[in-house]
């Protein structure tokens, strides 16, 4: 017979940015959350090397190293972590009921979901050996990293012509890689980054392998209609072909916009009531860390402050007898 689900107040999914501040906050509000970490633990960051751009540390701080310093944080102020997957949710009523891929099955009055979103690769063993060194999918964490360097980007929509446009900032000269003939990108984009006198465009190519083997020295090119290969001389390589947010298990349950992302509104609240989303799952924008982190403090108090509403006021297990008349 399998075990009765266990009932907590507030659960949360993921365990980046957004989930591990939703729990730090949730925690000190004392409403004693349940932290899903997800399997790898750690989201992005935890493949990311040098990360600069997060207020606090002058020094910079490694990825993996600050996720651990944020769960320590959430855990030392009473969040309780687990690291397993949720594989199935009903979240049409209330509590909502959480499967998980080890640890059984949870009941909880409110969840907040910050399950985060994967940058799409290009799947090359060469590409795999190389990231994080020379090889990223994130122009605005990574850029700085890559001053006075020739750079690749791969893509053809308007993702791709802002990474682009963004690193004229930093390289001497970006060349944008699109397998088509024609980019995706909407016109003022295509515009913007043809007219940069520092980007220029090969089309109808793919990257077949990355070159170098401490760091990224170039990358070889396959021109797809003829089959002729040749070479690209970068310092750096930017994958820019989308993401993949983490939502496969909430199709039926909330609402998702055409790319898969949750919908929300009034800041963090999904289209069911007492669900609550934060982070690369409902931000296809800003994708920053810190943007992350914000949205998990914002998930977080809007929780607390919907189970205040919706809770029936808890009476002490020691509450002494009514007196009689």
């Amino acid at each position: 017979m399998s075990e009765a689900p266990r009932h907590v107040r507030l659960a949360i999914l993921g365990s980046g940015p957004a989930g591990l501040t939703a729990a730090l906050y949730a925690a000190r509000g004392e409403l004693h959350p349940l932290l899903v970490s997800g399997v790898p633990a750690g989201g992005q960051l935890l493949t990311t090397t040098d990360v600069e751009n997060y207020p606090g540390f002058p020094d910079g701080v490694q990825g993996p190293e600050l996720i651990d310093l944020m769960r320590r944080q959430a855990i030392r102020f009473g969040t309780e972590a687990i690291d397993d997957n949720v594989t199935r949710v009903d979240f049409s009523h209330r509590p909502f009921w959480l499967q998980t891929g080890a640890r059984g099955s949870y009941l909880a009055d409110a969840v907040i979901v910050a399950t985060g979103a994967n940058a799409r690769w290009l799947g090359l063993p060469s590409e795999e050996r190389l990231r994080g060194r020379g090889i990223s999918a994130c122009a605005t964490c990574d850029g700085f990293f890559f001053k006075g360097k020739e750079l690749a980007v791969v893509g053809g929509g308007d993702t791709a012509m802002e990474e682009a446009l963004f690193l004229t900032n930093f390289a001497t000269h970006v060349t944008i890689v699109h397998r088509r003939g024609t980019l995706r990108a909407s016109p003022i984009m295509q515009a913007r980054a043809r007219n940069h006198p520092k980007i220029s465009f090969i089309l109808d190519s793919c990257v077949e392998e990355v070159l170098g083997k401490e760091k990224v020295e170039g990358v070889r090119l396959k021109h797809l209609p003829s089959g002729r290969t040749s070479e690209l001389a970068v310092g750096g390589l930017f994958v820019a072909i989308g993401h993949d947010p983490a939502t496969e298990v909430f199709k039926g349950q909330l609402r998702l916009d055409p790319q898969g992302y949750i919908v929300v509104s009034d800041h963090t609240r999904t289209s069911v009531e007492g669900v609550f989303a934060a982070g690369d799952v409902e931000d296809h924008r800003y994708r920053q860390a810190v943007t992350a982190a914000g949205a998990g403090c914002m998930a977080a108090i809007d929780a607390e402050r919907w189970l205040a509403e919706h809770e029936a006021p808890r009476v002490p297990a020691t509450a002494p007898p009514t007196a009689a008349r």
